[in-house]
């Protein structure tokens, strides 16, 4: 016995992708908006490399895409404690799921870009 045909969509007409996004057709980049929270301590180097890196990341590569929140933990104890932070500085990717942590400075493109499901490690 032979499967049943498949149902075919007509041209020209959208589909909900992976993660519920509008992908256009013919066209592979997904829309989705990403949701990162990148959570410092104060004025120290590394959390001002953090942010300087991960704004220019985001800027480059998900422009119009993404809501980034920078938090630093001494202002906002109760949200650093809320979401288990024990490392600084610490970038959350909320959405699109999977939920992603990425500790650091941020500094290593290639490992920033994997960590957001944005690359392919080498």
């Amino acid at each position: 016995m032979s499967p049943p045909p498949k149902k075919r969509r007509p041209a020209g007409k959208r589909k909900l992708g992976l993660a519920g996004e509008l992908e256009q057709p013919g066209s592979h980049s997904r829309q989705v908006k990403y949701v990162l929270r990148l959570y410092v301590s104060g004025s120290t180097l590394k959390s001002a490399l953090a942010v300087e890196n991960i704004k220019r990341i985001c800027k480059q590569h998900l422009e119009n895409r993404y809501d980034l929140e920078v938090i630093d933990i001494y202002q906002q104890p109760n949200l650093a404690r809320d979401e288990q932070i024990v490392a600084v500085p610490t970038l959350i990717k909320r959405l699109p799921p999977p939920v992603r942590r990425l500790i650091g400075d941020l500094s290593n493109v290639k490992k920033v870009l994997f960590g957001l499901d944005l690359g392919m490690p080498e």
